[in-house]
């Protein structure tokens, strides 16, 4: 669905987007959580354009994937984030959750690989802006099934000190939902969403997720 019209024409009243790197599952994670048949590119850098579907009065938005993209020239990476930062801020009055989908595996890696050339790791950048524009954000850790048991809180403990959060990650459940969209276990993700809706009195659309 494209949304040409303006929000109050559409009867949109608050919208949910989701962001992260390419390849990180968030179109997977989208299906699993609103059942929602998502535009998905031939590959990683296609598609420009946020993907829209609208229930009720509330708009889900699938982001490009931002970051390093195989095959894709550094201009066009640049034009992805470009846009993605533009949209958030034409829209910050609407956007009342933003959900930053990491690969949870790899995020520790990426972030000291950027640390190292002195340079912010753009998920990191991401997460900062999204809670400098006032929007409530939602650290979606996904790829968890790859990660054996006895390891799993050492990694969440791992990506919350990265993204400016004192560990242990047990603190910040409400920030930080661990998935695996692959698996369908999203149970964390849910109730983190459910929790905000409820917050804003808007137990209605608990039937959407």
């Amino acid at each position: 669905m494209e949304i040409h019209k303006t929000a109050s024409e559409s009867g949109i009243n608050l919208e949910i987007i989701f962001v992260g790197r390419s390849n990180v599952g968030k179109s997977s994670l989208l299906r699993e959580l609103f059942g929602a048949r998502v535009k998905i590119g031939k590959r990683p850098g296609v598609t420009l354009r946020p993907s829209h579907i609208q229930v009720s009065d509330l708009l889900i938005t699938d982001m490009p994937g931002f970051g390093f993209m195989s095959g894709v020239k550094d201009r066009k990476q640049d034009i992805v984030k470009d846009k993605t930062v533009h949209y958030i801020e034409n829209n910050a009055e609407r956007i009342k959750i933003g959900v930053l989908v990491l690969d949870s595996p790899a995020f520790p890696e990426i972030v000291d690989r950027w640390d190292s050339k002195e340079q912010i790791p753009i998920d990191v950048e991401m997460f900062d802006f999204l809670r400098e524009v006032g929007i409530d954000t939602i650290v979606a850790a996904n790829k968890m099934d790859k990660v054996k048991e006895n390891e799993y809180d050492l990694l969440l403990d791992e990506i919350s000190f990265r993204l400016g959060l004192e560990p242990p990650w047990q603190n910040w459940k409400h920030l930080i939902a661990p998935i695996s969209a692959k698996k369908g276990d999203l149970k964390a993700l849910k109730g983190v969403l459910k929790d905000r809706l409820h917050e804003m009195k808007r137990d209605d659309l608990f039937r959407y997720l």
